[in-house]
């Protein structure tokens, strides 16, 4: 018995040393967890992007004080915010196209801000949509010849950035024109102008805000003023780019393409580039020969100068730390 009641405390003993041990490595690994996860908590940022008070697009007023354009606009303002690498890159390829866009729709009374559709249609690519639509202003085959633009086989002018912005210049006009404002003219570039003008008149409206419409319409109008607004203040929405970090305009001059059955592989050694460079420069070159069946003459930009140069492109006071401010 006494044996036994000396085994007893001796197990006693040991379970207490094996709870107190237990006790004291849960409590120094739960400390370091919890110091863990504050220290991420310091090191992650997330933030609700500022509204502005007041808002506008092409001069005409926003109804910022609606709940429902407020939590519209809110989301988009949140999604291009928070869609980083999508909008730095399009910021870096501003720096390249506005200056080629902006006298364009200056010149032929276009509103500036409606670079930012170009921006949400394209993010200033030439891309192809599921539905067929090209180009920086994603204009399909149809409404590209209607307003002015050569397509064929071996060029598609959706791609020039300078002929399609004069194209969707004047489609613009047509419909402000037709639908008495600039915001409905944005809307019925998305969904086209018998659509819009058909939900206005079914629901006794004449603004695009106070309009049901299908998803992505609803929703157009509201991007281009999300990117429009973090555009105009990348510093605000967490965007630091300096001039060095922008796709810098390229240098080119401009040469004559004439005669039929052209090889551009060697119209471009002639001019001492390569094809990749010509069409690269030149997107609405879509095939590497060019039958030119009716012997127009092009003009077509080659390398300037500075050739292809990156370090030539970039001015030394570029590379200061210096943000840009306003795109």
């Amino acid at each position: 018995m006494k044996k036994l009641s000396i085994l007893a405390i001796i197990l006693s003993i040991a379970a207490l040393s094996l709870q107190f041990f237990v006790f004291a490595t849960s409590s120094t690994t739960s400390g370091k967890a919890t110091e863990t996860h504050t220290s991420v908590k310091e090191t992650v940022s997330h933030f609700a992007p500022e509204i502005p008070d007041t808002l506008s697009f092409a001069g005409e007023k926003v109804p910022l004080d609606d709940f429902y354009v407020r939590e519209a606009f809110d989301r988009e303002l949140v999604i291009n915010t928070c869609r980083h690498s999508s909008t730095i890159l399009v910021m870096k390829r501003a720096y390249r196209y506005f200056p080629v866009i902006e006298p364009i729709l200056k010149k032929n009374g276009i509103p500036l801000d409606f670079k930012y559709l170009c921006v949400i249609e394209s993010d200033l690519m030439n891309l192809t949509s599921p539905a067929k639509a090209q180009g920086y202003w994603q204009f399909i085959k149809s409404t590209g010849i209607n307003y002015g633009l050569e397509i064929n086989d071996d060029i598609d002018m959706r791609n020039s950035l300078e002929e399609s912005t004069k194209a969707a210049c004047k489609f613009l006009k047509d419909l402000k024109r037709q639908l008495g404002s600039w915001t409905s003219a944005a809307a019925a570039y998305n969904c086209g102008e018998a659509g819009l003008r058909k939900r206005f008149n079914e629901q006794g409206v004449k603004l695009y805000y106070n309009t049901q419409l299908n998803s992505e319409t609803s929703r157009y109008v509201y991007r281009i003023l999300a990117m429009k607004t973090i555009m105009q203040n990348p510093q605000k929405y967490g965007y630091r780019l300096r001039n060095c970090d922008m796709y810098p305009q390229i240098n080119c001059k401009n040469v004559e393409l004439s005669g039929q059955n052209v090889d551009l592989t060697e119209f471009a050694k002639k001019h001492k580039t390569n094809l990749k460079v010509l069409r690269t420069l030149n997107p609405w070159l879509i095939s590497n020969k060019l039958a030119n069946k009716a012997n127009k003459t092009y003009i077509v930009k080659i390398p300037g100068n500075d050739g292809t140069s990156w370090s030539k492109m970039c001015k030394p006071e570029d590379k200061k730390t210096q943000y840009i401010t306003n795109l």
